[in-house]
């Protein structure tokens, strides 16, 4: 199984790329960067990077189940 596998799998992750937090939203990386600067998404700053919370990503796809 390669990384990108994992990451999609692995649920004992806490902060996602935001890559793999658009895979397992199921929408594009645009789209996801898009959220994040709406303010639908949650991120933090991780020195250059940017990081999504695991637990940010649960909510907002629950939040998309129900709607």
């Amino acid at each position: 199984m390669d990384t990108v596998d994992i990451a999609a799998v692995d649920s004992t992750l806490v902060l996602l790329t935001v890559e793999e937090a658009a895979r397992r939203l199921r929408i594009g990386r645009t789209t996801c960067y898009g959220l994040i600067r709406s303010g639908e998404l949650e991120s933090v700053p991780v020195g250059r990077l940017r990081r999504v919370p695991a637990a940010y990503v649960t909510r907002l796809r629950t939040a998309q189940r129900a709607a």
